[in-house]
């Protein structure tokens, strides 16, 4: 059979960059890759090599494989010191930044795992020329950079590299970073393990501890990403994959087979938004108390998706009353994209830094922004995501993927911390319970419970046409209603690509981006 070809992603270049290498015959983890160095580009704010990544591989008539690209906490850290420093783990600079970079391990574990005939060179090539000409600075970035300033203006790298003379970015600023054009040229030429094991390695070392960072050269040394078999579960429409620990993808799973569990009940969108988002909430409160690094789990994740377990959960669900939600949520920036090769191939893939610009630590001869990941532990020693050393923190991060009854399979997934699981059921549960088509699940207005990147409130969040439909109802029903404008980019950027039986595919990007989706060439779907 031959499959069409197509990639989505937040940002357009990214999309363009990722479709081009399918055009020319390369494999989805090929198209990938030249993405995730584009979108480090021109996304600074929301994600860099100086992260982590999770990736879904998801081969025709095979069983998706796991990649998990997470650092861990450096492992001489001294955790004591951090306790008599502060309540609270830093916000910024050297000592936040205090966990591995797993992005590029990952990048080569997806390169093995799917591999093509494109070199480094190839795939790197136009983050490169990106990086050395300049990005478009979009009203994502400028939001970044007016909402980051007061926490991240005072290091001198990062306002060398991402403010304008020391002020806010504006719109028709200019964004090069020459430093990360030659780090990508250094590893085209020297291989991806370089980043950790190389001359990059002791290069990102010294400035890291230069700039106050507990991580060392043993902690380059030591890093693998991990290839596991992902979190399933089977629903009345077919099978749904996610990330396994230390990731939110056990919350997405939960979400939609509780409310698979509902449906046939629901006789109205608000019964419909009323329903996924008490399902969020059964879900959430199994995944904070449940979910960390899988070394220190209570008990397999897997366990959790039993059908006692769900049932369960759906029968906590009323109808008529919200269950009160004050809730300590978790923030997160990040990019997520999906791609289909002409072998049927299709991947699921997200990259994150955590917060905007994560810790500000920028290496200044390599140009890569350091995580801050980190802030996802806690200094409390009888939690079960208390920081320890070589400990993994937990994840907002989880790309999705789902094989249907009928022969269809989607990739689908969305950047926003607390919103990534509610963001994923909406876009489902439009496209498949409700018939929608692929654009329109994603487009039209959505909502959200809790915290996402950008905003601190626990209540819930309906975009203004949904408000001005149902937020009285919704009211009514008990839940603590907000309203924010329509298209607004706190409710995530998502995006979906659908692969059906006869090899042909339906893609969308999120208009609350600055995304595209995109269809292979000599294709007219």
């Amino acid at each position: 059979m031959a499959f069409q070809t197509s990639f989505t992603a937040p940002h357009y270049k990214a999309a363009q960059a990722g479709q081009a290498i399918l055009d020319a015959g390369g494999t989805a983890s090929e198209a990938m890759v030249a993405a995730a160095a584009m979108v480090t580009v021109q996304y600074p704010h929301m994600n860099s090599i100086g992260g982590d990544g999770f990736w879904l591989i998801c081969k025709a008539g095979e069983k998706p494989i796991a990649i998990d690209a997470c650092g861990a906490a450096a492992l001489n850290i001294d955790v004591e010191s951090y306790r008599q420093q502060a309540d609270e783990l830093p916000e910024s600079g050297g000592n936040a930044a205090l966990t591995m970079a797993g992005t590029i391990a990952g990048w080569q574990q997806a390169l093995t795992l799917n591999a093509g005939n494109h070199t480094l060179n190839s795939l790197l090539k136009p983050a490169i020329d990106a990086a050395e000409q300049g990005i478009e600075i979009t009203q994502s970035l400028v939001d970044a950079s007016d909402k980051t300033f007061s926490r991240l203006s005072h290091l001198s790298a990062f306002s060398e590299r991402f403010l304008n003379q020391g002020e806010v970015l504006k719109v028709d600023d200019k964004l090069t970073n020459q430093p990360l054009a030659d780090t990508f040229k250094h590893l085209a030429k020297a291989g991806l393990d370089d980043f950790y094991r190389g001359e990059l390695a002791q290069q990102m070392a010294d400035e890291l501890i230069e700039a106050g960072s507990p991580l060392t050269l043993e902690d380059f040394h030591q890093y693998q990403a991990t290839v596991s078999t992902p979190l399933t579960v089977d629903i009345s429409k077919g099978s749904l994959y996610n990330l396994d620990a230390p990731t939110q993808g056990l919350a997405s799973l939960l979400i939609l087979a509780i409310y698979d569990h509902l449906v046939d009940q629901v006789t109205s969108e608000v019964e419909h938004i009323h329903l996924l988002v008490e399902a969020s909430k059964q879900a959430f409160i199994i995944r904070d108390q449940q979910i960390t690094d899988p070394a220190y789990l209570q008990k397999p994740l897997q366990e959790w998706l039993s059908d006692d377990v769900i049932t369960q959960c759906a029968a906590n669900i009323s109808f008529q009353k919200a269950l009160p939600w004050p809730h300590l949520a978790k923030p997160g920036d990040t990019v997520w994209m999906g791609a289909t090769d002409q072998y049927g191939t299709m991947v699921s893939f997200i990259q994150s830094i955590y917060w905007e610009f994560g810790s500000g630590v920028v290496l200044p001869t390599s140009g890569i922004t350091w995580n801050i990941r980190g802030k996802s532990f806690t200094l409390d020693a009888n939690h079960h995501n208390v920081l320890a050393a070589g400990k993994k923190p937990f994840h907002t991060l989880n790309p999705a993927y789902a094989e249907f009854n009928d022969g269809r399979r989607l990739v689908y997934g969305s950047m926003g911390g607390e919103g990534q699981p509610q963001t994923q059921a909406c876009l489902f549960s439009r496209y498949i319970y409700q018939g929608m088509n692929l654009s329109d699940a994603v487009a039209s207005p959505r909502w959200l419970l809790g915290r996402t990147w950008g905003d601190s409130t626990n209540n819930l969040r309906l975009e203004n046409q949904l408000y001005q439909q149902y937020g009285a109802t919704l009211q009514a029903l008990g839940h603590d209603i907000t309203t924010v404008t329509d298209n607004n980019e706190l409710m995530g950027h998502a995006g979906a690509i659908m692969l059906d039986q006869y090899g042909k595919v339906v893609a969308t990007s999120d208009p609350r981006s600055d995304g595209q989706s995109l269809l292979g060439e000599n294709n007219d779907n």
